[in-house]
């Protein structure tokens, strides 16, 4: 699962930099929601409902970083599982 952790944290600080770069409010904050989205997905929680009262756009980017985190982690997965059944 090393390289799933370490493309979702490559991902993770991507999304800082952006954010970092990022002139209007609404775009940090989608861009942390998105970090924290990913963030979540690594360590199997789901913060989603602290995110359901912000802005769409920012609930929005929170659950495309949960997702985004969770499908990279069963590719990982499914990776694996190949590689071991094809040695």
């Amino acid at each position: 699962m090393g390289l799933a952790t370490e493309s979702v944290e490559v991902r993770i600080e991507w999304c800082r930099q952006q954010k970092a770069k990022a002139g209007h409010p609404l775009d940090r904050e989608g861009w942390h929601a998105e970090a924290e989205g990913l963030r979540d997905a690594l360590l199997r929680e789901d913060h989603s409902n602290l995110y359901r009262d912000c802005a769409p756009a920012v609930f929005e980017r929170y659950v495309m970083g949960l997702q985004d985190g969770r499908a990279l982690m069963l590719v990982a997965v499914a990776e694996r599982q190949h590689a071991m059944l094809f040695r």
